[in-house]
């Protein structure tokens, strides 16, 4: 697995948590705060092959966002994984309808998400 991880969420400390579980697993990633940015990024990084979209953000939320990576054609076929403490069956739901292809809620199962991860990539 040569591709990089994207993890988008509006709290340092989530990237942070995150950064240093996926590094410690031998994962390259990219970290930001907003979902323009996110998708700003992908554009530009043709190495990253999977995003950790946090839902609830600021100004674009995940679902906004996800539909957007999902209308553009030149990275419409990244991976996404849904990070979200909204954990309802119909959360899930709703994450999936958007287009991730996976879903995670917080506080992450880490064993979880590396499954998750290794599925997509």
């Amino acid at each position: 697995m040569n591709k990089k991880i994207l993890i988008v969420d509006d709290d340092p400390r989530n990237i942070f948590a995150l950064k240093l579980t996926l590094k410690a697993r031998g994962y390259k990633m990219e970290s930001c705060t907003m979902a323009q940015e996110a998708i700003k990024i992908l554009q530009e990084d043709p190495q990253i092959g999977v995003v950790l979209m946090d839902m609830m953000m600021p100004e674009m939320d995940g679902y906004e966002a996800i539909r957007i990576i999902r209308n553009t054609p030149e990275i419409s076929h990244v991976s996404i994984i849904s990070v979200t403490a909204q954990a309802m069956p119909e959360d899930r739901q709703k994450c999936l309808d958007a287009g991730a292809q996976d879903y995670v809620k917080k506080p992450i199962d880490v064993d979880q998400l590396i499954t998750a991860i290794q599925k997509l990539s």
